[in-house]
């Protein structure tokens, strides 16, 4: 990758953790990172529909790169099996 091209990346993913902090969303436990040529987002999210949000924004300032999350929201379904107590 260019250093020109890797340093537009850099910019676009400053922009998205902006947004991200910003007013509009206010969400600081997601990462993003850049890993080669890919962008990396991480993190424990409150529900689905913040994740959908953090989706679109991503979708916004990172068109045309290779984006891959790994962003979690809880579980609220029941448990399937009983816990093992030592």
């Amino acid at each position: 990758m260019a250093e020109r091209d890797c340093q537009e990346i850099e910019y676009r993913i400053a922009r998205l953790r902006d947004r991200l902090a910003g007013d509009e969303v206010a969400e600081l436990g997601v990462r993003v990172e850049l890993r080669g040529d890919t962008v990396l987002l991480t993190g424990a999210l409150p529900t689905a529909g913040r994740r959908d949000e953090i989706l679109r924004l991503a979708r916004e300032e990172l068109a045309g790169l290779v984006v891959r999350t790994d962003l979690t929201t809880p579980s609220v379904d029941a448990p399937d099996h009983m816990e093992q107590l030592p």
